[in-house]
């Protein structure tokens, strides 16, 4: 029996390749159902790593029928709402939009009843040697896995187990906000956000606002502070604002207007290289072996993690620790050259040639 924690895109990815391959698992999340939480914006698929997962799950037909057509429009704007650059939607594979949400839906319905086990919050694993481990869990039950996938996040518990790094604040905050029937209440906004993406920044700060399906502008405020500005200023609505004093109406109007309340979400990071020595019966996925700053890929590798994962699994039915080395072997490498690309990649749109090196990118007069 293989064990997840954390029914995330990454493991759910693993469970379903599993499940293709006929091997039992069972997975144990700490939310009380699968609709206990929203479960963020849209993301960007790539044919590389999340797409080819989902094609090793068999489910490229169910995920190109979650497409939001449009959605992968791009724009670049001042802080007065002047576009700087600009691409449509090309109707391409690669790169196409979803929510977050729809893509956990397909994963989770892929699943048999049962699979996955809700308000299991991992308190504690402890090695029980040859592999195995006991986990208690917050409800007063434990189980015993035989392999054990933490697939559980920034702050896995399962980490522990096989390396006592801990992530570090990167130095970047995102305030996530909400605006709905924008065509209707909200049109300044929704004229500058437009059909896809819209980036408007400056060194150190900014906004990645998207238009999802539903008439729906999803918008990141990003601030480059110190973590104690947010915990001990707090993040309301007029006090996140004053950042953007003389930004154009409709770019403040993101925040000021926002349908919902100002979410924190600060940005932690593991260090590039980070890996461990081989340890029976365990292993990570995802943000819990890799998490990085947001370079666009992290929800993409830990969909090919899981799926790489569940094939190595099956090559290796007799010999677990063949399997788990073989996948860490190739994740170790791939996630510390996304690391470093994705450090690149917050250099370049928040950097001290924002909103330039961005605005170069997409009318192709930058080096990607």
């Amino acid at each position: 029996m293989i064990t997840i924690i954390g029914a995330g895109l990454g493991g759910l990815t693993l469970a379903r390749v599993l499940h293709l391959r006929g091997i039992a698992v069972t997975v144990y999340d700490a939310e009380a159902s699968a609709a206990a939480r929203t479960q963020g914006g849209q993301l960007d698929l790539h044919e590389h790593n999340g797409q080819r997962a989902l094609q090793i799950a068999g489910l490229t037909e169910e995920y190109r029928s979650i497409i939001h057509v449009g959605g992968g429009a791009q724009k670049v704007v001042d802080q007065q709402g002047a576009v700087l650059a600009e691409l449509a939607d090309d109707g391409s594979m690669a790169r196409p939009e979803a929510l977050r949400g729809d893509i956990r839906r397909i994963l989770l319905e892929s699943l048999p009843a049962g699979t996955v086990q809700w308000g299991k919050k991992l308190l504690s694993a402890k090695p029980l040697g040859g592999g195995r481990h006991e986990l208690t869990f917050a409800d007063g039950t434990t189980a015993v896995s035989d392999v054990l996938v933490g697939a559980d996040g920034t702050w896995s518990k399962v980490r522990p187990l096989v390396s006592g790094a801990k992530p570090a604040y990167a130095g970047l905050s995102y305030i996530d906000l909400y605006s709905h029937d924008v065509d209707a209440r909200h049109a300044e906004a929704a004229r500058l956000v437009g059909n896809g993406a819209m980036y408007a920044l400056i060194p150190g700060q900014g906004f990645l606002a998207h238009r999802e399906a539903g008439d729906v502008i999803h918008t990141y405020v990003v601030l480059s502070r110190p973590l104690e500005w947010f915990t001990e200023g707090g993040v309301a609505k007029e006090r996140i604002a004053a950042e953007f004093a003389g930004w154009a109406p409709g770019l403040v109007s993101l925040i000021t207007e926002a349908d919902t309340e100002p979410v924190l979400r600060s940005i932690f990071a593991l260090p590039n290289g980070h890996r461990w020595p081989r340890t029976a019966g365990v292993t990570l996925l995802g943000d819990a072996a890799h998490v990085t700053v947001p370079g666009g890929e992290g929800a993409n590798l830990a969909m090919l993690d899981g799926a790489e994962l569940g094939e190595a699994l099956a090559a290796h039915p007799d010999d677990v620790e063949a399997a788990l080395a073989a996948y860490e072997k190739v994740m170790f490498d791939r996630s510390e050259a996304e690391a470093v690309a994705a450090h690149e990649t917050i250099d370049l749109i928040f950097g001290a040639g924002a909103p330039h090196g961005l605005a170069g990118l997409l009318n192709g007069t930058t080096a990607e």
